[in-house]
């Protein structure tokens, strides 16, 4: 087999990732349509991501998040975005870069992409300090599955209470 000098699964990764910015962006200029709603899976250890040192914690590994009814403030950039989410009570600010997600789901139309991520390098990271987030308790907040399985240590929240049966 030859291989693959324009390595064409690096550009349909890029591709993806590039439905997600523009399904987020529009999200972010007119909010949701509809009963659209997204899980988004990232690593959370990935170069670029900030999170607080508390859900780093909780979720050393992975994280899937919830854009349902209760987010605030999603801004959108060519290499990621950031959205405002409360987790149990407490507000926050996450940045995640594109290249950070492993999964994207609009369980109201069955849609989903899976995505390579690079491993992430031990070291020094940025993560957000929850004093610095501004946010009334009106806000919308976005609740994540309840159900967490423990699986050789890592933390996974179940999408099948979501699912169209």
């Amino acid at each position: 087999m030859a291989q693959d000098h324009i390595r064409y699964d690096i550009l349909a990764q890029e591709a993806l990732r590039g439905v997600v910015r523009k399904v987020l962006s529009e999200v972010a200029r007119t909010g949701l349509p509809g009963d659209h709603h997204f899980f988004i899976s990232f690593v959370t250890q990935a170069p670029g991501v900030r999170v607080s040192q508390k859900l780093i914690s909780q979720y050393d590994k992975e994280m899937t998040i919830v854009l349902q009814n209760q987010y605030w403030d999603l801004k959108v950039s060519e290499t990621g975005f950031e959205v405002g989410l409360s987790f149990d009570g407490v507000n926050e600010m996450l940045l995640i870069p594109f290249s950070a997600i492993k999964g994207f789901f609009d369980p109201s139309v069955q849609f989903g992409l899976q995505f390579e991520v690079a491993e992430a390098q031990p070291g020094p990271r940025i993560v957000a300090d929850p004093d610095d987030v501004d946010g009334d308790e009106s806000s919308d907040v976005v609740e994540t599955d309840e159900t967490v399985a423990e699986d050789s240590g890592e933390k996974v929240v179940s999408l099948d209470s979501f699912r169209k049966k």
